[in-house]
C-alpha cells in the first residue's frame, strides 16, 4: 500500500471531503487514530484546514480522546502530532476556527492557556476563562515554571495581560530562570506591556537567576527610557 492510499483519510480530512471520511471510517473506524509520517492524526488536518464537520465526525469515534491539555513535546497518549501540537492548539492558531474550537471544548478537550496566550488569541482565552474551563486556569505553571501571563508578556499583548490579570493571574511569580512577567516584557522590548504590568502591581525589585532586575534586561536604552517616562506619567515609582 502506498502512502497516498494509506493516508487517504488524512487527505480527505485536509480537503474537507466529509463523505469520503465517513466512508473510510465506516470501513475501518481505527483510521481515526492513524498517524501519518508527520505524526498527525486526521483530526489535526481537519483542524488545520478548518473543517468543523469533519472534526465533529472524528471525535465522535469510539474511544477517541480530544483532550489537548499538554504543551511542548510531552509524551502522552493524547492526540498530539510529533511537534507537540494538539487539535485545539491548531484551532487556536487558525483564523476563524472558533467553531472547531467550540466542538473540541464541548467534547471535553482541555487546552493549554500558555499556548493561547503566546498566540494572543484573545477571543479563545476569554471564552475559556469566562466559561470557567478547568484547564484554563491562570494559576498553572508549565514545565519552565511559567504561568500564561509570562507568555503574554513575552509577546507584548496588553489585552491578554489585562484579561489574565482580571482572572487572578499571579503578577510577580518567577519562572525557572527567576524571571517575572515584567522581565519577559522588558527583555522583548514591549514597553506598553511593561507599563500594564506595573499599573497592575508588578514589582521592580525582583532579580532573575543571573542577578538582573527587570529594567536591566531591556534590549536597549530607548526601551528603558520609554518605560521610565511612561511610569512617571502614570505616577508609578520605579
Amino acid at each position: 500500500m502506498d502512502d497516498q492510499s494509506k493516508y487517504a483519510i488524512h487527505a480527505a480530512a485536509r480537503e474537507g471531503k466529509i463523505a469520503l471520511v465517513e466512508s473510510l471510517l465506516h470501513a475501518n473506524p481505527k483510521l481515526a487514530q492513524l498517524k501519518d509520517d508527520d505524526g498527525r492524526l486526521p483530526i489535526h488536518w481537519a483542524a488545520s484546514y478548518n473543517h468543523p464537520e469533519i472534526v465533529s465526525l472524528l471525535i465522535s469515534q469510539k474511544g477517541f480522546d480530544p483532550d489537548a491539555e499538554h504543551l511542548d513535546k510531552i509524551v502522552s497518549d493524547r492526540p498530539q502530532d510529533d511537534s507537540g501540537w494538539t487539535p485545539l492548539m491548531i484551532a487556536a492558531s487558525v483564523k476563524d476556527a472558533d467553531k472547531v474550537a467550540d466542538i473540541l471544548l464541548a467534547r471535553g478537550a482541555d487546552t493549554a492557556l500558555h499556548f493561547i496566550a503566546s498566540k494572543s488569541n484573545l477571543d479563545l482565552a476569554r471564552k475559556l476563562l469566562e466559561e470557567h474551563t478547568p484547564a484554563a486556569s491562570t494559576r498553572v505553571r508549565d514545565k519552565r515554571g511559567q504561568y500564561p501571563i509570562h507568555r503574554a508578556a513575552a509577546v507584548g499583548s496588553v489585552p491578554m495581560l489585562n484579561l489574565l490579570i482580571k482572572h487572578r493571574s499571579p503578577i510577580n511569580a518567577t519562572d525557572s530562570a527567576g524571571q517575572t512577567p515584567l522581565h519577559h516584557a522588558i527583555a522583548e522590548g514591549h514597553g506598553d506591556a511593561a507599563i500594564a504590568l506595573l499599573k497592575a502591581g508588578a514589582e521592580t525589585d525582583k532579580k532573575d537567576v543571573d542577578g538582573f532586575l527587570a529594567l536591566e534586561v531591556a534590549p536597549g536604552a530607548d526601551v528603558r527610557k520609554y518605560i521610565e517616562r511612561k511610569a512617571e506619567e502614570e505616577g508609578i515609582e520605579l
